[in-house]
């Protein structure tokens, strides 16, 4: 029996030896490979950073980097240059003759030149920065044409001041000088300390003024609060802070009823709506003095 027992611990000892299974080692590598980040990384991160790696080193080179940007520079010149990207003419719409020669003078474009060199933000900023130009829209339309299209300020108001006149559109912004007067004749004239920040006002006075209109030679805003209304032979309505409309209103058809400004009247004041005076002139005043003194004696 022990013969057969030392032979078969003999077999089993070679059979362990030959066992196929992986060692441990083995088959934690295995297990290893086959964990989803495992196999993320040999299968992206690990190429990307090779790849990272070989175009550092190639771009570690100063002759490959001078190379490189020579290459991209030339493939830009030659896109810019191509006929469909070159701009050869520019279009001013919506302004007149005066206002689009500004224009043109503003932005001196040498023609043709390459839409990849033309700065339409830029333009945009100088050509709003224009007092005659309310809104502005810069584009390169088909074509290959500048397109510049403006809406120009309208004049309202003329106004009167340290140097000279000027005009304002409805807002009371500049839309640019003028000689004078008679360009305009239609448009009211205002003067005085913060008369362009009050031009709505003067504009809706303006409308009433109908049966003035003739006489009528402008607003004058005094102390930057309320306007005086500035007629022919010296003649002024002082208005009063609030509500001058209405007290303008109020005059008109007093003159209507009775004639009031056709007499020797210097000023009539209402800033007091609830008592208006007026002032008159040197001979009206004379001949009540007169008149008085004539009574007077009379008496």
């Amino acid at each position: 029996m022990q013969p057969l027992n030392r032979n078969a611990k003999s077999a089993n000892a070679k059979v362990a030896r030959h066992d196929p299974a992986p060692s441990r080692l083995k088959y934690r590598m295995e297990r290893l490979k086959l964990t989803p980040g495992f196999r993320f990384c040999m299968r992206v991160v690990l190429p990307c950073a090779m790849a990272f790696g070989a175009v550092s080193l190639w771009a570690s080179s100063d002759d490959n980097r001078a190379a490189f940007n020579q290459m991209i520079a030339d493939a830009r010149e030659t896109i810019e240059s191509r006929p469909e990207f070159q701009v050869k003419l520019m279009a001013v719409d919506g302004a007149s003759p005066k206002v689009a020669e500004q224009i043109r003078q503003a932005l001196p474009v040498d023609f043709p030149i390459s839409s990849f060199d033309l700065d339409l933000g830029k333009m945009h900023e100088t050509v709003v920065a224009m007092h005659a130009v309310k809104s502005a829209q810069v584009r390169v339309r088909q074509g290959n044409v500048l397109q510049i299209e403006i809406e120009e300020r309208v004049p309202a108001v003329l106004r009167r001041g340290d140097r000279g006149l000027e005009l304002l559109d409805e807002t009371g912004a500049l839309v640019g000088p003028t000689k004078t007067r008679a360009n305009h004749v239609m448009l009211p004239v205002i003067a005085g300390d913060g008369a362009h920040d009050a031009v709505p006002e003067a504009l809706a006075l303006y409308k009433v003024t109908g049966p003035l209109r003739s006489r009528l030679r402008g607003f004058e805003r005094m102390g930057a609060r309320r306007w005086d209304v500035v007629l022919d032979q010296g003649q002024r309505i002082l208005l009063p802070e609030a509500n001058p409309v209405r007290a303008l209103e109020r005059t008109i058809a007093m003159d209507q009823a009775i004639q009031m400004l056709a007499r020797d009247l210097v000023v009539v004041d209402l800033r007091l709506p609830r008592r208006p005076t007026i002032r008159m002139g040197q001979d009206a005043t004379q001949a009540m003095w007169a008149a008085h003194t004539i009574n007077a004696a009379g008496e």
